[in-house]
């Protein structure tokens, strides 16, 4: 079998579930070519598991402090270079085309006509889940973005429809707390909006991922350029984690048992859900903005338990190996029996972050 993968490169957490997925393909011995758009080559960080992978422009989702700028994403964007893109990824070679939100390889096997897999958090709101600011449009464009033939979503509960645990890659440093140790991690906020927002908290340490070239400390703010590990050691090691509401990293925090306040982007639908699912599920705490109240009432609350979440890159692969295309409710049904801890346990978890959310159903509703 040989595969065709494309991913959505303007979001880290595409990244890390492309990861994942990489090690269960080459654990059973299957060649994958990947395909990657919406950031410029010299963006990508820690792509050895990707090999000697094409890049495309794609489309790019714009944004200026916390806001999607819908007129500089549609004048930024190159559709007609995106059809030549298309027109130009031959997939003939290819048995299956999967896509994580990824246009060109969609399309490609759209236009082939070859059968093509959605694997990706975007594929979830293909179905009747937890959703706010939606409309026509943004329905529209969760559809055709990147379609495809069979949407494999994955999302933090199943919501009674045929969704996957989240994709998580393993663990590779020692779970601890260190009091007074958050992570942050806003991309779609200014630097300097960060920094006033955190400076007067000098009883805390902060570590601030942005893009930035080197490690620079200040007091009690520690400013880090994008690094896997370098991440990773610290979202194993912190307290909490301030981050907007995407989808992987809110899976690896709740994955490892740390607490979260989360603001999600004004003006994107997948986030604003995002934040809405979090507060209903009891996960997060979740501001918008985030302010410096939000921050010290979110420092009180109790630490949560940590979830255990099966290997469901493995299992994905192995459905596509069985083709067994037919049969993605059971193979949800199997996976969520598995996940144990802070998932299988929300309502109580909810309760306690009640009153931080209190306004948060009527904010995004």
């Amino acid at each position: 079998m040989k595969i065709l993968y494309g991913v959505q490169g303007t979001g880290n957490g595409h990244l890390t579930r492309a990861r994942s997925m990489a090690r269960a393909f080459a654990y059973h011995g299957i060649q994958v070519d990947w395909v990657f758009s919406g950031r410029a080559r010299s963006d990508f960080f820690d792509m050895e598991a990707f090999g000697d992978f094409r890049l495309f422009k794609g489309v790019t989702l714009q944004t200026f402090k916390g806001k999607v700028n819908m007129t500089k994403t549609l004048l930024k964007s190159d559709l007609f270079q995106l059809s030549r893109d298309i027109r130009a990824l031959d997939c003939q070679p290819y048995d299956l085309v999967i896509s994580d939100f990824e246009p060109v390889s969609a399309w490609a096997a759209k236009r082939a006509g070859l059968r093509s897999l959605g694997i990706s958090h975007q594929s979830a709101f293909l179905y009747p889940i937890t959703k706010c600011a939606n409309n026509i449009i943004t329905d529209l464009f969760m559809r055709w973005f990147a379609p495809c033939d069979t949407p494999i979503g994955v999302h933090w509960n199943h919501f009674n429809q045929p969704l996957l645990p989240p994709i998580l890659e393993p663990s590779n440093h020692p779970v601890s707390v260190t009091s007074g140790r958050i992570l942050v991690y806003l991309p779609f906020a200014e630097l300097d909006d960060i920094v006033a927002l955190l400076k007067p908290l000098t009883n805390v340490d902060f570590y601030i991922y942005h893009k930035l070239e080197q490690n620079l400390d200040h007091g009690h703010l520690h400013f880090r350029p994008f690094s896997r590990s370098g991440f990773q050691k610290i979202l194993h090691s912190c307290e909490g984690v301030i981050c907007s509401a995407g989808f992987e990293l809110p899976s690896e925090a709740i994955k490892l048992g740390k607490k979260i306040l989360a603001e999600p982007v004004v003006g994107q639908m997948e986030q604003q859900s995002n934040a809405l699912a979090l507060a209903q599920l009891g996960y997060a705490t979740i501001a918008s903005p985030i302010n410096r109240d939000t921050i010290e009432a979110w420092l009180n609350l109790p630490i949560p338990g940590p979830t255990f979440y099966p290997d469901v890159s493995e299992a994905i692969v192995e459905w596509i190996i069985n083709q067994d295309a037919q049969d993605l409710t059971t193979l949800s049904t199997k996976l969520w029996r598995q996940v144990t801890g802070q998932a299988s346990s929300s309502q109580l978890i909810a309760n306690q972050y009640k009153t931080v959310n209190t306004d948060l159903e009527s904010q995004y509703q």
